[in-house]
């Protein structure tokens, strides 16, 4: 089985995550500027909510791997307890690409708001969501 992990990170938080995720896969993370190279089985993808949305390259990403990507397991990081779940969701629905409905997040730091986070429990919870999911 073939996983690869791509994030999209403006501050360094999810890329946190997708280090701790790859790690736990036997993978590399790759930032989502990186195209897949081959059909992956699993792709853990992860991004950040800005301004209630998911950035553009993210979208991008799924639309130009559309053929290479076999399940989407979303991951996020959010000031806030909200998940780009739902924006990552549309767009593959509109390629026709899988989602998991299970996805993994977690508080990201963003200016004096939970400072520190992802944290190690965070990133801990994060191994246990990619063991959960392979099995």
């Amino acid at each position: 089985m073939n996983v690869q992990v791509r994030y999209y990170t403006r501050s360094g938080n999810t890329k946190k995550l997708a280090d701790a995720i790859a790690a736990a896969a036997g993978t590399k993370a790759e930032t989502v500027a990186v195209a897949l190279s081959e059909k992956a089985d699993i792709l853990f993808l992860g991004s950040s909510v800005y301004a209630g949305g998911v950035d553009e390259s993210v979208k991008k990403f799924i639309k130009e791997n559309k053929d290479k990507i076999g399940k989407i397991y979303n991951f996020s990081t959010a000031a806030l307890p909200v998940s780009t779940y739902k924006n990552v969701k549309k767009t593959a629905d509109e390629v026709g690409v899988e989602m998991a409905e299970k996805d993994f997040r977690c508080k990201g730091s963003f200016m004096v708001m939970n400072k520190n986070r992802p944290n190690e429990d965070d990133l801990k919870a994060a191994e246990a969501f990619v063991k959960e999911v392979l099995g």
